[in-house]
């Protein structure tokens, strides 16, 4: 069955609970921060956007992306979780792509992931490097001890990062 993309409501509050804790990748207290993101997005917040990937009504994904302060057109991808159940079938890629078709047509210049250096979170770099996301930065122990930040980017302006006259 294909997926269809449309925003994620109050109504799949606590199927996006559910389906962020059985990614087996996030701790209790990131479960908790994926879901009073929602209530503030549900709330009103632009700060942060939702999109869900449905089978029928049954939430199998979403993304979670919000424009980052103090800069100029760029954005974070703060969420990309899917079903494990349908990862590796496309609802992630048709996640991503919606996301930066979204942000290009409201001015995105840059979107910024940052992921976890542990092996378990391999397949997720690989992901991100499989559709142009460039490592950018790591930061060692960041999350803990031998757990380092991976920051990754894509640029959404023609390939070209625009930098500061000298």
């Amino acid at each position: 069955m294909s997926s269809s993309l449309r925003p994620v409501g109050l109504a799949h509050r606590a199927p996006l609970e559910r389906l962020t804790r059985a990614a087996g990748l996030f701790r209790e207290d990131e479960v908790a921060i994926a879901v009073e993101l929602l209530d503030d997005s549900l709330a009103g917040d632009p700060a942060y956007r939702f999109l869900g990937a449905y089978e029928g009504d049954e939430l199998v994904g979403y993304a979670c992306w919000g424009p980052v302060p103090g800069t100029a057109d760029t954005y974070d991808l703060y969420w990309l979780v899917v079903d494990p159940a349908r990862q590796c079938s496309g609802v992630g890629t048709r996640l991503v792509e919606a996301v930066e078709h979204r942000l290009i047509g409201d001015g995105g210049r840059l979107v910024v992931v940052e992921t976890s250096s542990l092996p378990a979170y391999a397949p997720t770099r690989a992901f991100y490097e499989r559709r142009g996301y460039t490592r950018g930065a790591t930061v060692p122990g960041y999350y803990a001890p031998g757990d380092d930040l991976m920051i990754y980017f894509k640029d959404l302006a023609n390939g070209v990062l625009a930098r500061a006259p000298a």
